[in-house]
């Protein structure tokens, strides 16, 4: 798996097709996260703005191989081995560029509650904001896994499916993403800055669940 991982993480980096949705992601930053603002609001607004991201990553992993070394790949180590690669790949992306976004907002951002009357320690804010972008990563990759190839074939129906599981995963209710996110915003009111470990939990047994089904089709599927 490791020789798959760094394959993978090659053809991704070689193709650039990862700069529009990173780009994107730090427009999206730069619009919504002003320097001064309380922490923890600005860490959820990042963490939510990841998901998305992180589902447009993963479609880019798994329709970015040509055919033909593809089959290669399948051939040698499994179609679902080489499937559950590429979502592997894009989730880690993902959780790099989470990471290096809640680093930042946590230096520019004001280390104070909302209506800056409590004070948060940034070591606190950013033990609170980088398992929800994990959170947010992870379901992120589940909504691209359950989204794209083989799960759903079309370019027509894949894309509106994935923007429309990733609003979902954000607003709904009972889903890990909205319980991170809500956790941060609601936190900033007291000044607390909550580890949401239990949608950690969830989110991570969600994206599991996703990615074995999607291998598992692919294997299915696979000539």
């Amino acid at each position: 798996m490791t020789a798959l991982l760094r394959y993978q993480a090659d053809l991704l980096l070689r193709s650039q097709r990862w700069l529009p949705p990173v780009i994107l992601y730090a427009a999206f930053l730069a619009v919504g996260v002003q320097s001064g603002q309380p922490v923890l609001d600005s860490l959820g607004y990042t963490a939510a703005a990841l998901l998305p991201v992180a589902a447009w990553l993963v479609r880019i992993c798994v329709t970015g191989e040509p055919p033909a070394a593809r089959a290669c790949v399948a051939a040698a180590r499994g179609p679902a081995r080489a499937h559950l690669a590429c979502l592997l790949t894009a989730l880690l992306a993902a959780v790099l560029l989470g990471v290096a976004a809640v680093a930042v907002v946590t230096l520019v951002s004001d280390p104070a509650s909302t209506g800056h009357r409590v004070r948060v320690p940034p070591a606190r804010a950013l033990a609170a904001g980088l398992p929800a972008a994990l959170v947010c990563a992870l379901l992120g990759t589940a909504v691209g896994a359950l989204t794209g190839p083989p799960v759903l074939r079309s370019t027509g129906r894949a894309v509106p499916a994935m923007l429309l599981g990733a609003l979902l995963a954000v607003v709904a209710s009972g889903s890990p993403a909205r319980a991170a996110v809500s956790g941060l915003v609601g936190g900033s009111h007291s000044g607390r800055a909550p580890v949401p470990l239990l949608p950690l939990a969830g989110a991570a047994l969600l994206t599991a669940a996703a990615c074995a089904a999607a291998a598992w089709l692919t294997g299915r599927r696979s000539p």
